[in-house]
């Protein structure tokens, strides 16, 4: 299965924001290279909020480009095969924790869709969360310039309202 077809059948069993799902699906249906960042008219894209429930905290990063605090996500690649793994794929690359994170089984827990300067045009988000273990230890990647652990209650004065309903909709799964 490519991870197009892996994008498609993803959305389609996924049941909450339908608007934005069947937005996501139009867009798939209009381009079939809508999972890759060269389709200027706008990507899916692949992220994924850390989370240690143990330690009631999250990890944000400060994104280098954008600088604001950000769940860890990007860009699917050729070798991603399914969006959950490239969520995945970034949260370990973006935390630099190397062992250990498990994406919170459900699948997706939300989807956003946001502007990004060209090229990109617009970021079709399939949202994750994955599960810290309680001794995961972090390290800063070159795509951020900053890399640090909030608690729950901190999220809100730091990061923008989908960081805070995306780590909202998580803790309501856990």
């Amino acid at each position: 299965m490519s991870l197009y077809d892996d994008a498609v059948l993803v959305l389609k069993g996924y049941e909450a924001q339908p608007e934005l799902r069947d937005l996501y699906l139009e867009h798939l249906a209009a381009h079939p290279d809508g999972v890759y960042k060269p389709c200027q008219a706008g990507h899916i894209t692949g992220s994924a909020l850390v989370i240690d429930p143990a330690g009631g905290r999250v990890l944000l990063t400060l994104h280098k480009k954008l600088g604001i605090w950000l769940q860890m996500g990007g860009h699917c690649e050729s070798e991603d095969t399914t969006l959950a793994g490239a969520a995945l794929r970034e949260a370990v690359e973006e935390s630099g924790i190397a062992s250990g994170l498990t994406l919170l089984p459900g699948g997706p827990v939300r989807l956003d869709r946001h502007p990004i300067p060209a090229p990109c045009n617009w970021h079709l988000d399939v949202q994750y969360a994955a599960l810290a273990p309680a001794d995961a230890v972090a390290e800063i990647s070159e795509e951020s310039l900053d890399l640090r652990w909030f608690p729950y209650e901190e999220v809100a004065a730091v990061a923008d309202t989908s960081v805070v309903r995306l780590m909202e909709a998580t803790r309501a799964r856990l």
